[in-house]
């Protein structure tokens, strides 16, 4: 499992895969990245440590992920990363966070004390398919909304069931509300939910402005961060 990397291409940083308690939603019915959970509080630590040793500060810019929350990291982790960006001079942090912790969000970003983008996961602008099909729980009722707590909406494209209307309404929004936004084509993994070969060949024919954008990362395989396995 690779958990340190730099990201050299559009906004530069390092990034780190940490290890985190289990999700609190763990109930979307495309994931299983939740494997990397562990509940052994001092086994995350350790490996926690371990990564962020690796940090050098050398953008000024550092991406922390885990396969949960931010905020389902150990505490001393948390402090670990604060004070990482003191040691590294770190300007920008880069974190994630599931809607259910919405109203934590303006605490998270006063505890840092620097600039903070917050990704969320919603794999797509469609309520009925993300909350229903993909069971994601993020149940904002506007893009309005939305922007009050997160600054950054990763998306999934090439999920069987997704057209090209809805991929391309996503893609509109992203680009009219968003100046930073992660763009995903799903990989088949142990679930039920399926790739779909011929939309993502769609995509990648119609879209290569907004794949090439600067605003916006793309990876059309998740371990395209140098992360993961």
């Amino acid at each position: 499992m690779e958990r340190y990397s730099e990201i050299t291409n559009k906004c530069k940083r390092e990034i780190v895969l940490l290890k985190a308690r289990p999700c609190c939603w763990s109930k979307c019915t495309f994931c299983d990245y939740i494997d990397d959970n562990s509940s052994c509080e001092e086994e995350n630590i350790k490996i926690n440590d371990a990564v962020l040793n690796k940090v050098t500060g050398k953008y000024g810019v550092l991406e922390v992920i885990d396969s949960a929350s931010i905020f389902e990291l150990p505490n001393k982790t948390i402090t670990r990363i604060k004070d990482i960006i003191n040691e590294k001079n770190i300007h920008t942090l880069f974190v994630e966070s599931h809607w259910l912790y919405y109203k934590k969000i303006q605490a998270l970003r006063s505890y840092f004390g620097i600039h903070v983008i917050v990704k969320i996961g919603i794999e797509t602008f469609d309520d009925y398919f993300r909350n229903v099909i993909l069971n994601k729980n993020a149940t904002f009722t506007s893009i309005e909304e939305l922007k009050q707590y997160f600054d950054s909406p990763c998306l999934m494209v090439g999920i069987k069931g997704q057209n090209k209307e809805m991929i391309s309404n996503d893609m509109e929004i992203l680009a009219k509300n968003f100046s930073h936004g992660t763009i995903s084509i799903y990989r088949n993994n142990s679930t039920m939910i399926k790739k779909d070969e011929t939309m993502v060949k769609w995509f990648i024919n119609t879209y290569q402005d907004i794949i090439k954008d600067p605003r916006y990362d793309f990876l059309h395989d998740p371990t395209d961060f140098g992360i993961g396995e």
